[in-house]
């Protein structure tokens, strides 16, 4: 028997909750009970929405499994009873979601796995911000981290992804009406991650991530049934930029062609030749990317030594269906010795259409010579003259004292072999002495008559004249050589000091003055100032080095309103385009530094109006409880109408009592808390005996409560260095805290460590997971754990607040067998002795 083939997963993909997902799940599960499959219901989250309730009538739902964790059932999956009843079709909501520890699996897109493995069809939703590779960009939209993802892999083996889509606005509306919220989480949740801006984005990944599967596919499609012409499913323009004048006006008439098709993609590409001594400016190329980039295009680099045949793979490979390339610049007789690349392109483009765009610099670059010097250093240039001076006399004696054996052919072949080693050694002016020396020579003793100078034969004249093309020809092969040597090491050292450069700058390492001072020490200057122009009016925002009074000062323009002004001598044109690569550098830094200073300003005030919130959610929610707990109370004693007997009033003075407590309580900590976010607490530092601290915290805890801890009063435990009132709070809330948790009693110890006073408060409570303890100390964070109506979470917060406030440390830590470890570390007194010790014992 064979392989059980593995089943069909089908997963609707929404932008964020509310969109439909799970209403669209379940109406595929009807449409497919009604063809006649066999459907079932594994798992679908409701989340108390009447539409997605209604959906589920009429559709088996298997009954889910129930999963005990510290003490607390939860349900999930039951994957078992899913593979033993074995349907066509399950449905099994949320695909991201993390499964209670116990169960079969961490998480449900494993149990999903294992369903389709066993043969069953799935289908199942997701959201965006639960894909993997988006998790951090969508947490930088949002601020919010999402704690569930499922990988890429899981969701791109899908056999079908369907996409869920609402406008931001008609999202918000069903938000309103209370159709994915309940009412008293619409407001924050409208303020938070359903803000326009935030959905708007999250619709344009799930879009774009959708599109891109979409393209992956069709070009596996395209592999696996060997098509390899293009299909003009999209248009994609490639426009070919080399950085000359002209690529302006490819770039925009690229992009026309683009926008023609309404929903074309501009590509531009630059090939740089694979020797990387490729001649284009890199400020013209820099700018044409910014032009490509602001027209909605996307910029390329590719390697290549053939132009034409680089260009015409990338365009192949990008599945292009128009290639738009510019004129060449240079001449006709140019073009006629050898061939341009436009006509090569044409002849190798096949079904993607070439369009050659004139401008205005076409044919404007002709043939030029090179440089006759300038490329070989001094020394060499006059070594050569020296090899002129000694060889010619040298061959010219050496061929006298052999003329019985030797040919006027072989004199000739030897004074033109020395004049091809000048011209290596010292270049063109050494070897065209050299060869004319060399030709005199040759006609005065080797040529008949002998004894003086005639050029009246052909032979003569062929000799000087062939000299003379061999020592130019050879000079121009090395002159080019030794100039692009010289290039290539120059572009090296630049490359390596630019490439430096942005890493440091990218990285944030280095700061304006520090850019500023290598500029200076790099070209050799006194001085480098960057002075800024605003309003008619200059101001200096940075400056490296002392200004001499007499010495050269040059300005050299960066952006619009920046400029570096240099002081100590002229650079040179290689210098200054190189410095104006440094300069760009330098403003980006500046830049850097100020949005740095933006951001920490953004995030102070995004923090502030964060608390704000969640004073305002707690004062309207939190607060509301134990408000109307003394309203109800309040009211119902001075009803007159109610006949209320003495344990009733007792029970409702006692009820307004414990209300105002805990009212007392919510309020001291959002006080509390504000002070600390405002940065006005100023505690005052004295010695304090930990134990009567401790004393007088257990006063907070009820009676009950308070009966499960001993009071600290041993005489040599050790004082600490804190505020008195503030620690008192530490310690309460710490208290409060644990004994709301904890299952049995608690356990106080103080102790004296590495200078430092550690107080302890011991819980055998469920505990708290080791991700979760340092959010736990975050404002308004009660982790799922308490009621609502009884805390806004603030407790270890502001506990925390005050011991930092205070000097010391509050950290949490697991109990050894199971509950929570809470450790305040404050400075030790100088008088305290370091065998001092105190346990408190369990009651």
């Amino acid at each position: 028997m064979g392989a059980m083939p593995r089943g069909t997963l089908r997963i609707y993909l929404g932008a964020a909750p509310g969109v439909g997902k799970t209403f669209a799940v379940l109406g595929e599960a009807h449409r497919r009970r009604e063809r006649g499959c066999d459907v079932v219901v594994g798992l679908v989250e409701t989340h108390g929405r009447p539409r997605t309730v209604a959906a589920l009538e009429g559709l088996e739902v298997l009954p889910r499994a129930s999963v005990t964790h510290r003490g607390v059932t939860l349900e999930e999956l039951d994957v078992d009873g899913l593979l033993a009843r074995h349907p066509d079709w399950v449905v099994i909501d949320e695909l991201a979601h993390t499964n209670v520890p116990g169960s079969r699996h961490d998480k449900r897109w494993q149990d999903v796995e294992q369903v389709l493995d066993a043969g069953i069809n799935v289908l199942t939703t997701v959201n965006v911000q639960h894909l993997e590779s988006l998790n951090d960009v969508v947490e930088q939209i949002t601020g919010v981290p999402q704690q569930e993802t499922v990988p890429d892999a899981v969701v791109r083996r899908a056999d079908q992804i369907e996409l869920v889509d609402m406008s931001p606005e008609a999202l918000r509306r069903r938000l309103a009406h209370g159709n994915v919220y309940a009412a008293e989480r619409v407001d924050a949740a409208m303020g938070n991650w359903f803000r326009i801006g935030n959905l708007t984005a999250l619709r344009e990944l799930a879009l774009l991530w959708l599109a891109d599967r979409v393209d992956e596919g069709l070009r596996k499609y395209k592999a696996d049934h060997a098509i390899d012409h293009v299909w003009e499913a999209r248009e994609r323009v490639v426009v070919a930029l080399t950085g000359g004048p002209e690529g302006e006006t490819l770039i925009r008439r690229a992009s026309r062609v683009a926008r023609r098709s309404g929903n074309g993609v501009l590509l531009a590409v630059h090939v740089l030749s694979g020797d990387g001594l490729a001649g284009a400016s890199s400020g013209a190329l820099r700018a044409q990317r910014a032009l490509v980039e602001s027209l909605g295009g996307s910029y390329h680099h590719v390697i290549g030594d053939d132009v034409a045949e680089a260009l015409l793979e990338f365009a192949r490979g990008v599945d292009a269906t128009q290639l738009v390339i510019g004129t060449s610049r240079r001449t006709r007789w140019a073009r006629a010795l050898r061939g341009g690349i436009g006509g090569r392109v044409i002849a190798g483009s096949g079904e993607i259409d070439v369009h050659i765009v004139t401008h205005s610099a076409a044919g404007s670059q002709g043939w030029r010579l090179p440089r006759s010097q300038g490329a070989l250093t001094a020394r060499r240039r006059w070594l050569g003259w020296l090899v002129a001076a000694i060889g010619v006399p040298v061959l010219a004696l050496t061929c006298i004292a052999a003329q019985a054996a030797l040919s006027l052919a072989s004199v000739l072949l030897v004074f033109v072999l020395l004049v091809t080693a000048v011209a290596i050694v010292g270049g063109l002016w050494p070897a065209l002495a050299a060869a004319v020396a060399g030709g005199l020579v040759a006609n005065w003793f080797f040529t008949a008559p002998t004894g003086r100078l005639t050029v009246s034969q052909v032979d003569d004249v062929v000799s000087l004249f062939g000299g003379v093309v061999v020592a130019v020809a050879v000079a121009a092969v090395v002159d080019r050589s030794a100039r692009r040597a010289t290039a290539a090491a120059r572009s090296r050292a630049e490359t390596a000091m630019l490439a430096s450069l942005s890493r440091s700058v990218l990285a944030g390492d280095r700061g304006l003055p520090s850019l500023l001072e290598q500029i200076r020490e790099a070209f050799g200057l006194r001085s480098v100032t960057m002075v800024e122009s605003s309003d008619g009016r200059e101001h200096t925002v940075g400056t490296c080095g002392e200004h001499g009074a007499d010495e050269q000062v040059e300005d050299v323009a960066v952006t619009d309103t920046l400029t570096l002004r240099l002081c100590g001598r002229a650079l040179p044109a290689g210098d200054r385009r190189v410095l104006v690569s440094f300069a760009e550098q330098a403003a980006v830094a500046l830049q850097q530094g100020r949005l740095a200073a933006q951001a920490a300003e953004a995030s102070r005030l995004a923090a502030g109006n964060s608390m704000r919130n969640a004073l305002l959610a707690a004062v309207s929610h939190d607060l509301r409880t134990p408000l109307a707990g003394i309203k109800a109370a309040a009211s119902a004693l001075r009803t007159e109408e109610l006949a209320l007997s003495e344990d009733d009033r007792d029970e409702l003075v006692a009820t307004i009592d414990e209300s105002a407590d805990r009212l007392t309580g919510l309020v001291d900590n959002l006080l509390d808390m504000s002070r600390l976010q405002a940065g006005v607490v100023t505690p005052a530092a004295v010695p304090v005996d930990v134990a009567a601290v401790v004393s007088r915290a257990l006063t907070w805890l009820e009676p009950t409560e308070r009966r499960r801890v001993t009071r600290p009063d041993a005489p040599d435990l050790p004082p600490a260095v804190a505020d008195p009132g503030l620690l008192e709070r530490v310690v309460a809330n710490l208290l409060l805290n644990a004994a709301s948790h904890a299952t049995g009693g608690l356990h106080v110890d103080a102790a004296l460590v590495d200078g430092q006073v550690e107080l302890r408060v011991v819980d055998r409570g469920p505990g708290v997971p080791a991700r979760d303890r340092d959010r736990m100390f975050a404002p308004f964070q009660r982790l799922g754990d308490s009621p609502a109506g009884q805390g806004v979470g603030l407790g270890l917060a502001v506990a925390r607040g005050l011991t930092e406030a205070m000097g010391g440390t509050l950290t949490a830590e697991e109990t050894p067998g199971g509950g929570l470890t809470m450790v305040v570390a404050l400075p030790a007194a100088p008088t305290v002795a370091p065998e001092a010790r105190l346990t408190v014992a369990e009651a």
